[in-house]
């Protein structure tokens, strides 16, 4: 994902645009994107596990092979409902993903050597969080069509 592609794959993406699969509204897919990419970039901290041998062979199938970010994957510690909109509206969190976008990279720019834990696969490099989020946006947009 490049920010030149994040922007416009978010313009087709409305009010009304339905879920192909799992039970987000857009402004919740928004949302959820924003608080992955804060977590990412160490802005919202999460505990640092130590990835067991399934961990370990998840972490190499997703983020270095072809196959696309499974369906109903779910974020450990996160409850199975909706959490409560941040923001007054979609427009507003489609702006505030892409300042996360660009929040989340400034921080791997000045720190290149830095490693942040991912809740499932550990501590992730930039390259690793590249991957994982050219998947996870993908996976999200693709949801709604965009």
């Amino acid at each position: 994902m490049t920010k030149e592609m994040l922007p416009q794959r978010l313009q087709h993406l409305g009010l009304q645009s339905q879920a192909r699969f799992g039970i987000l509204t857009p402004q919740h897919m928004v949302e959820h994107l924003i608080l992955t990419l804060k977590m990412s970039s160490g802005r919202i901290p999460i505990p640092e596990i130590v990835p067991n041998e399934k961990q370990l062979s998840q972490k190499q199938a997703l983020l270095f092979t072809d196959i696309p970010f499974p369906l109903g994957i779910k974020i450990p510690g996160l409850p199975n409902t909706l959490l409560e909109l941040r923001f007054a509206d979609l427009e507003t969190a489609k702006s505030a993903l892409i300042a996360s976008w660009d929040a989340y990279q400034l921080v791997f720019k000045e720190n290149p050597s830095l490693l942040t834990p991912h809740p499932r696969f550990g501590l992730l490099n930039h390259e690793e969080w590249e991957r994982f989020h050219a998947k996870h946006l993908d996976h999200h947009l693709g949801q709604f069509g965009c």
